[in-house]
């Protein structure tokens, strides 16, 4: 057998030039150190970073796994952040600690809106799968699925007083649930358009709904249980003959007579407030209050409107009214005219806000004193804090902070390593940053133009960067300054490369040229110190536009590829013609040559990498090697392994002796522009769409090729569990509410573990039998050795193995777990948690098993004779046992509101205590200074 190659693997070192990710409905304020309104969470990619928006420094980082975050929603309590992800997964970070303390799976795609409800005990969230999912925070698991929209949910939102849930959606509609009975009992249907967003106002009697015009519907929410008369007999109501408004609107639905229980709430239009954008609502939101109603479409401006309270419209209705009868009485007008305050008045409009560029997210708070805080998520990897002072005549938004150095404004085109693998140069379309890699901190700050090539000079004290104007800049890093900037090309300069003996380098654009270039020093005009510049010494005319360029490590050989998909090799010293590659049906966006010169490796839109002999120009192999256009391929320095980037958002690493593929660098979320490698081949940089920088590092780690490839065929099968249909729960229909939870690769391993548990009882219990009857014959002991998973917890028993294994599947991974449970481990299951609730242990996770059990295999389970018995025991068991535990709950319940009181009347007593001292004082004083007075007169 043949030595196996061995290689390193690269893993994931850092993420940076990040701000946030433009995401709509995922900015929120959250409370650090107990303060409100300074730290902001906004999403980076699969993780939440959390800033401090006064000194404008990252002061917490939730990390996640590898899906990018949708949304976000901090808990009631202010020690919580729910984050929705793009599986449709959901964590619960604890702002404490910064780790994930509960993790919920229910949806199939990604969640699109969450909301707890006003206690923090209930969270609901929609997604793109149509669904809406109310999820038990405190139990970790899930209570139910509610169906019935047909497309994406956009919003969802709790109501305080009533027990009921407000959903919008992309279908056009919105929809009220009663989560007692887990229907909807109405559906509005006076959109024309998707329904973007919704918020409740004026102490949930009002809710405004954004659509994809310039309105603001309002509609007037009133509950018909109120509105009845409380002297109609109790016969009367119950026969559906509650009264029906007769100018009901046609955007109103109205629920039918046949379902008296169902009239609960009446919603009807009032008419809408005009926004000034003309295109869709983005989001929509409140503060806590629901004083201040704030809303943004796809431009950058975020239009504020002020709620008035009941007390603020009375005093403006007896203005109005005094007014009216003050006009009549001039006009000699006997009769009094009815005053109504119209929806503009009721809804005023405070202030436009204008950011820097589009905003994607948007939170709010309005302090005690009345001065409005909000934070913008923009577009472009920016956060900018605004203050709005509510109590002045004109109400002026006034910026206060903005969160900007830690990344590009657009996206990275090029990246470059220094020669001493410590500085990382990335350049955009409006600067050029150069980073330290150790600490991953911003260095320099250049502006520059839309930059497409870069490098760094020998000596790593000067960059040059290639522009889209044909220019060529060169940056002085010390001082941060332009030195010198030339008309190179006529187009676009697509490619840059330093000449292996570093006195020169080469470009190549878009005007079908391939310019040499020189370094030398010219006397500058201001200092006496000369000054390192450019010369241009050669040119090369083609016939195509020229995309890359590569020098051979002799440089004796230049690479040219052309946008008529071929690649040509020139000889340096006379230019002229060597080989020409071609193959590739698109062109050829990057090339490398390795560091022998015998190999050089193209990669092209086309989707394929080609391996070439630099002798002969023969093709060794031809690689699919991404899902769309490769955008940058760089030999490992000292030998014949590459990377190559795509569009399709992965990195690769690839053999080029062997044809291999060895590894998938995942990170990234959307296209990657660039990659650099560092001169050592210990690090790799990469830029994305995603604004995002990614640092890759080699470890000692070897990587087995086959090891390799059985994880990814292992990754493949758990993407298709997920993908499967779920499974029928026995006597259920497909109605509006489900199982909450889903059949995750978790679930069906969970299933297996406690499979496995039954299993070792069934042998243990069957071995115990048998030794008792050996040490019976024997009529002496006999020693018994015990199953060692047994030991290693303990010498513990079989039967309190199997409870150690039940209580460590997760909440609320419990049902989907039991779902796919063979029946023929439920009759043993049943007996042992007779045994358990018997003895008191978990008696609540028993009994929530325990029905669900009983519900799922009801008809085996009552047709089975021999559980009738166990059945029975179960119903006397338990019955007493919950007894028991709801006594306990009561007594603690009682005796910590006891101690409330009790702390309540003693801070009473305090307060009264401060207060009489400080009007003491307050009179010590003033007898003091009348003394004074007295005195000097």
């Amino acid at each position: 057998m043949g030595l196996t190659r061995q290689y390193l693997r690269y893993v994931p070192a850092a993420l940076f030039g990040l701000v946030g990710s433009a995401r709509s409905g995922a900015a929120a304020f959250v409370r650090l150190r107990g303060e409100r309104g300074r730290c902001v969470a906004v999403p980076a990619c699969e993780h939440v970073f959390v800033w401090d928006t006064r000194k404008g420094e990252k002061v917490l980082i939730l990390k996640g796994l590898k899906q990018e975050v949708s949304c976000l929603c901090p808990s009631p309590d202010g020690l919580h952040l729910a984050v929705g992800y793009e599986d449709g997964t959901i964590c619960i970070f604890s702002l404490l600690s910064g780790e994930a303390d509960v993790t919920f799976n229910g949806h199939k795609a990604a969640v699109t809106a969450l909301q707890y409800d006003h206690l923090g005990g209930r969270l609901v969230s929609g997604s793109k799968d149509t669904d809406v999912i109310v999820w038990d925070v405190i139990n970790e698991s899930g209570l139910y699925r509610l169906r019935g929209h047909k497309d994406a949910v956009t919003q969802v939102l709790f109501l305080k007083e009533k027990n009921l849930l407000v959903t919008s959606g992309k279908d056009t509609l919105v929809k009220w649930w009663h989560l007692d009975t887990q229907h909807c009992f109405k559906t509005l249907v006076g959109h024309r358009a998707e329904v973007w967003g919704m918020a409740l106002i004026s102490e949930e009697k009002c809710l405004v709904t954004g659509s994809a015009d310039s309105e603001l519907r309002v509609w007037d929410i009133s509950y018909i249980q109120e509105e009845k008369d409380p002297d109609e007999p109790e016969s009367k109501r119950t026969k559906g003959s509650s009264p029906v408004p007769e100018d009901i609107e046609d955007d109103e639905t109205l629920e039918l007579d046949e379902h008296p229980e169902e009239r609960i709430v009446k919603c009807s239009k009032v008419g809408s407030i005009m926004r000034e954008g003309r295109d869709r609502v983005v989001s929509l939101a409140t503060d806590e209050t629901g004083k201040i109603l704030a809303c943004h479409g796809t431009d950058a401006v975020l239009e504020v409107f002020s709620v008035l309270s009941e007390e603020e419209l009375q005093k403006k209705l007896e203005k109005k009214r005094k007014k009216a009868k003050k006009k009549a009485k001039q006009n000699s007008e006997e009769s009094e005219q009815n005053v109504e305050l119209s929806l503009q008045e009721k809804i005023q409009r405070v202030a436009n806000i204008k950011a820097s560029s589009k905003i994607k997210s948007f939170d709010l708070i309005l302090s005690p004193k009345g001065e409005l805080k909000i934070v913008l998520l923009l577009q472009n990897n920016i956060i900018e804090s605004y203050n709005l002072n509510l109590a002045a005549q004109v109400p002026q938004a006034v910026r206060a902070s903005q969160i900007t150095i830690g990344g590009h404004r657009s996206d990275v085109r090029t990246l470059a390593f220094s020669s001493d693998n410590i500085a990382i140069l990335s350049a955009s379309a409006e600067s050029v940053k150069i980073w330290n890699r150790s600490t991953l901190q911003c260095i320099r700050t250049m502006d520059c133009e839309y930059a497409l090539c870069s490098l760094f000079v020998p000596g790593d004290r000067q960059v040059i960067v290639g522009t889209k104007t044909g220019k060529l800049q060169l940056y002085d890093l010390a001082s941060g300054s332009l030195m010198e900037a030339l008309d190179a090309h006529d187009g676009a300069v697509w490619s840059i490369v330093l000449s292996p003996d570093q006195h020169g380098f080469v470009t190549g654009g878009a005007d079908k040229c391939v310019k040499f270039w020189e370094f030398e020093f010219v006397k500058d005009q201001n200092s006496v110190q000369k000054r390192l510049s450019m010369k241009h010494v050669r040119v090369l005319q083609l016939d195509e536009d020229v995309l890359c360029v590569r020098y051979s490590p002799n440089q004796k050989l230049l690479a040219v590829s052309l946008l008529d998909c071929t690649v040509k090799i020139f000889y340096v010293d006379t230019l002229k013609f060597f080989l020409s590659l071609y193959g590739h049906k698109l062109p050829v966006l990057c090339m490398d040559i390795s560091y022998d010169g015998t190999l050089i490796a193209t990669g092209s839109a086309d989707r394929n990498v080609k391996i070439w002999g630099l002798d002969f120009g023969d093709c060794h192999r031809s690689l699919f090697a991404h899902d769309d256009s490769v955008m940058c391929l760089q030999f490992v320095a000292k030998s014949h392994l590459f990377f190559t980037a795509g569009k399709d958002s992965k990195i690769k690493q690839w053999d080029a002796d062997k044809f291999e593929h060895i590894q998938t660098l995942e990170g990234h979320h959307q296209e990657v522009w660039c990659l650099a490698l560092s001169p050592n081949g210990d690090y790799v940089v990469s830029a994305s769409h995603d604004k995002s920088l990614r640092l890759w590092g080699r470890t000692r780690e070897p990587l087995v090729l086959e090891d390799e490839r059985e994880m990814q065929r292992e990754a493949e099968y758990e993407e298709s569990v997920a993908k499967e249909e779920q499974p029928v729960v026995a006597g259920e229909t497909q109605g509006e509410t489900g199982l909450a939870g889903k059949k995750t690769i978790e679930t069906i391993k969970a299933a297996e573990r406690i499979m496995e548990a039954i299993e070792l009882y069934r042998e243990e219990t069957a071995k115990l039998k048998e030794h008792e009857a050996i040490c019976k014959a024997a009529g002496k002991e006999v020693p018994f050795t015990a199953n060692p998973i047994l030991q290693a917890y303990g010498n513990i028993t079989p039967s309190a193995y199997v409870l150690e294994v039940f209580k460590k599947v997760r909440s609320s991974e419990l049902e989907e777990s039991l779902l796919v449970l063979p029946f023929s481990y439920v009759p043993d299951l049943l007996r042992l948690f007779n045994e358990y609730i018997h003895q008191g242990s978990d008696v609540e996770l028993l009994c929530r098993a325990l029905l669900f059990l009983l519900k799922i295999h009801f008809g085996q389970i009552t047709s089975n004779h021999m559980l009738v018995t166990v059945i029975e025991n179960l119903k006397k068991t338990t019955i007493s046992k919950v007894s028991e535990t709801r006594d306990v709950l009561g007594f603690n319940m009682a005796g910590l509101q006891y101690l409330k009181r009790e702390i309540e009347a003693k801070d009473e007593v305090t307060f009264f205590a401060d207060a009489t001292e400080r009007f003491e004082e307050k009179r010590r004083k003033r007898k003091k200074k009348e003394k004074m007075v007295l005195a000097v007169l």
